[in-house]
């Protein structure tokens, strides 16, 4: 084993899972893809890295946990849709959840606004940390929410990073059981969309404003599994070199063999604004699941 440049280790023969957001519907679906490999005889669970990024973040925690794909997938498929005045058990009370337009047209303009990626980091987090808790839980409550979705609140042992942006400078952080920082606040860190999290001195946002996946976090790493369910679309300039093409070509060029698994029509069209809503992850777990069992036999290739 090797060290990388930014100080984290590397494996030139080992496999990296990664993980991308996309809301209550890219969990369910990366949860029902997981279990779908499981059953098809690949546990990609036991990569010897895996990175989490958003709604990606929860799962990471939530598959390295020591719950069985399979049981985590029953628990999500079977999330029922919400009669209208009710609340799912664990989620924000009414009148604080982020819509998924209010936040598109938040989030947009200000990536329209900024110069790079740089730019558009610092942007966001000023603008974050103006706004009032009531777009949003407040941290306490977000906490709360985010904990109760993690069987376990304890790091593994397993070398799992959650990324996330610090909304007071715009630099990316990764956080890890070395950071000093607990498992459920780097997840609820990492989760944050327009409402910074608070961490001792510090605040936080979305992990996804540094790049969708964060599949370059991978690099040193000989076999990469990303799994996007966004299908590797970007909402930053094309120039900026974010989108998960640009990733691969960089991780693929520096000598990594990388698959990617985008979601399809057996999902539900559902990878939008819509993601954020609850009610789209049976479905999404439901298709996530035909198609890890479809891909078992060509992702064993890459993970044996």
């Amino acid at each position: 084993m090797t060290t990388s440049t930014a100080g984290r280790p590397t494996n030139p023969d080992g496999r990296a899972l990664v993980l991308a957001g996309a809301g209550a519907a890219g969990n369910a679906w990366e949860l029902g893809l997981i279990a779908g490999l499981a059953a098809g005889g690949v546990d990609v669970t036991r990569a010897e890295l895996v990175i989490g990024t958003s709604a990606g973040a929860t799962v990471a925690a939530q598959v390295t946990s020591g719950t069985s794909p399979a049981d985590l997938y029953a628990a999500v498929s079977a999330v029922g849709p919400r009669r209208p005045g009710t609340a799912r058990k664990g989620a924000p009370p009414r009148g604080t959840t982020v819509s998924g337009p209010s936040y598109l047209d938040w989030s947009n303009a200000i990536i329209g606004s900024a110069s790079d990626p740089a730019d558009m980091r610092r942007r966001l987090g000023a603008a974050a940390l103006k706004l009032d808790e009531s777009v949003g839980p407040g941290p306490s409550r977000w906490r709360d929410i985010v904990a109760s979705r993690l069987p376990s609140h304890e790091w593994p042992l397993q070398d799992v990073r959650i990324v996330a942006v610090d909304a007071l400078t715009g630099e990316p952080v990764v956080f890890d059981r070395h950071s000093g920082v607990d498992l459920v606040d780097a997840v609820a860190a990492s989760t944050s969309a327009m409402t910074p999290y608070a961490i001792g001195a510090g605040c936080y946002l979305n992990g996804g404003y540094r790049r969708s996946e964060n599949a370059d976090l991978a690099g040193g790493f000989g076999r990469v599994l990303v799994m996007s369910p966004f299908s590797g679309r970007s909402r930053m300039p094309s120039g900026w070199g974010m989108d998960l093409a640009t990733q691969v070509a960089e991780l693929r060029a520096a000598g990594s063999t990388v698959e990617t698994l985008f979601p399809d029509a057996r999902s539900g069209d559902v990878f939008d604004a819509n993601a954020l809503d609850p009610a789209t992850m049976p479905q999404a777990a439901r298709g996530g699941h035909a198609q890890g069992l479809e891909r078992a036999g060509s992702i064993a290739e890459l993970w044996a």
